[in-house]
């Protein structure tokens, strides 16, 4: 919707901030006498019915944020952005948004082009920090340059920075604990690969869980762990690996993946959930009405996201953080894809016996 070019009618503001319309002249007029509070709901019912603010109310930038992101097609970089984007400009930054394509530019060029522009801080998302196999010294480089940064989901212990990850191996041990409670004993991952951390530590609290669950030793847990692309492509091909391992559930590192698995499992007439039960991970916006609606694990987009900007504000102001990795916990979501194990009991949650137990 655009803007509103007439002039804003007082009755209409006043309604939508729910305070008098002499408290609203009082605010366009730029008068004091105006509690913060207060003024802040007149300015934001302007934005909200569409009206430009008077020019004596515009605030003035702060300064510009760059926000480098691997992609677009994974609609869980999106959901990233726009919070990002609100939370940094909620604090006055003007955010600036760049995004890595095949064939564009690498991360190192998006950098360069920002500190060209003279921005005040980077927030990076899913980044080469995510890349065991990348040279952490561009990181070390930038510090020194005095430009201030986080990272998000992935972590290196020689960038000395804040990082900001979810908890990969717990959600893991979350969604193969659920299917265990469903009577699935075979049950496999596909996860992308294992260079980068957030795969690498899915797949250590896979094995981990399936060996407490089930008595698999490390190497046999390993073997039912699929290594692919981040894709639907990717868990497409992950799944026929694991359904010839006979596997009747599957966990999966991203939503996109899980949605190749399912469509996998419906080529070789497979029913999901009936003959196949799949787990997702994100619970990116519209994933819940998939065909069938995703079980996943959610990822705490808001908290982290929001902790991210708050960790970034801090350093461009001068202030101490914690050169840290700081851990949130994500949640299971229970939907459509996941059900009892083919033709076997339900076990209860909580109560899963290991089969080489007596």
């Amino acid at each position: 919707m655009g803007r509103v070019t007439l002039p804003p009618r007082l009755a209409d503001i006043a309604a939508q901030a729910e305070v008098s319309e002499a408290t609203v002249s009082r605010v366009l007029n730029g008068r004091t006498g105006v509690a913060g509070a207060t003024r802040q709901r007149v300015l934001a019912a302007l934005d909200v019915l569409g009206y430009e603010r008077p020019v004596r109310l515009r605030r003035r930038s702060a300064g510009l944020v760059g926000l480098v992101i691997p992609e677009l097609t994974n609609p869980i970089f999106p959901a990233f952005a726009q919070i990002i984007e609100q939370a940094l400009a909620g604090h006055g930054y003007t955010p600036v948004l760049c995004t890595q394509m095949p064939g564009g530019a690498t991360e190192d060029e998006l950098v360069e082009q920002l500190e060209a522009r003279g921005v005040t801080g980077i927030v990076f998302l899913s980044g080469l920090h995510a890349d065991t196999g990348a040279d952490p010294a561009r990181y070390t480089r930038l510090t020194a340059r005095g430009v201030p940064y986080v990272l998000i989901n992935g972590y290196n212990a020689d960038i000395h920075a804040s990082f900001v990850s979810p908890d990969d191996r717990a959600a893991a041990k979350m969604a193969v604990t659920h299917l265990a409670a469903l009577g699935h004993t075979r049950i496999g991952l596909a996860v992308g690969p294992s260079r980068y951390v957030p795969s690498r530590r899915k797949a250590e609290g896979f094995t981990a869980v399936m060996e407490e669950l089930f008595g698999l030793a490390q190497g046999e847990a390993q073997q039912l762990v699929q290594h692919t692309l981040f894709s639907v492509e990717g868990g497409h091909a992950a799944a026929a690996a694991l359904l010839d391992a006979g596997c009747t559930g599957v966990v999966c590192g991203s939503d996109l993946m899980a949605l190749g698995v399912v469509r996998a499992a419906r080529q070789r007439g497979l029913a999901v959930p009936g003959q196949l039960s799949v787990v997702g991970f994100d619970d990116s916006q519209l994933i819940a009405f998939a065909d069938p609606p995703l079980t996943t694990v959610r990822q705490p987009v808001q908290a982290m996201a929001t902790a991210a900007v708050g960790a970034l504000i801090e350093e461009i102001q001068g202030n101490p953080v914690q050169r840290t990795e700081f851990v949130f916990q994500p949640e299971l979501v229970v939907r459509g894809s996941t059900g009892p194990v083919p033709g076997g009991p339900v076990r209860p949650a909580g109560r899963v016996r290991s089969p080489h137990s007596g």
